[in-house]
């Protein structure tokens, strides 16, 4: 098994960086793969709205001079997803929200890729701002149909220059908590595959007609 963690910040070592470890370390030890995409130190634009990614269903981007097309790919092929950011003006960084935007998009309308995959949103913030980008974040694993698993209080960890995450105690203790629950989450799917429910078809409406 394999989860596939995604890292909206632009500090490669920061503090988001330090709480997927924390993860990483347990996964790992449950002898689940890790491998984390740092995006949030690329150039990516947002969605165009253009429907090409539906139109063709071929599973890719029509943009395809940055990350995003080769990334979707891999995160199709894992079990496990995180989603990690770190909190600006109280939301999700602005490179994150592009990638997601796209990526979220290129797998519901091509079947669903990561439906019933375990998914989980974790953030890194200095005061304030983490439940909101929190709750933010999982918008994408619910529409997607995957598999939340929780820890004991919301996934926020505190910090603001890169190492201050690893002072904070309770937000350490978050993302061990998480980590076990995403393993044992990750094994049940593992042996339960064969009897979950079958996919419907999405009903389209609007507020005019």
């Amino acid at each position: 098994m394999k989860v596939m963690a995604i890292q909206g910040s632009p500090r490669k070592n920061g503090n988001t960086f330090f709480a997927l470890s924390v993860i990483k370390n347990i996964l790992n030890e449950e002898g689940i793969d890790f491998e984390i995409a740092d995006i949030g130190g690329r150039h990516i634009r947002g969605c165009t709205a253009c429907n090409k990614c539906y139109e063709n269903q071929d599973g890719k981007c029509i943009i395809t001079n940055d990350v995003v097309n080769d990334t979707v790919a891999k995160m199709k092929d894992a079990d496990g997803i995180i989603l990690a950011s770190p909190v600006y003006y109280s939301g999700i960084a602005g490179t994150m929200k592009c990638f997601l935007d796209r990526t979220f998009y290129i797998a519901n309308v091509n079947g669903g890729w990561f439906r019933h995959k375990v998914g989980a949103s974790i953030v890194a913030v200095r005061r304030t701002g983490g439940s909101m980008t929190f709750n933010s974040l999982n918008h994408y694993l619910n529409i997607a149909e995957m598999l939340i698993p929780s820890s004991n209080y919301w996934n926020v960890i505190h910090g603001l220059a890169p190492g201050d995450a690893a002072k904070d105690e309770k937000g350490i203790r978050i993302m061990q908590i998480l980590a076990k629950n995403m393993s044992w989450m990750l094994k049940m799917r593992e042996h339960s595959k064969d009897i979950q429910p079958k996919q419907s078809d999405k009903i389209f409406t609007d507020f005019i007609r």
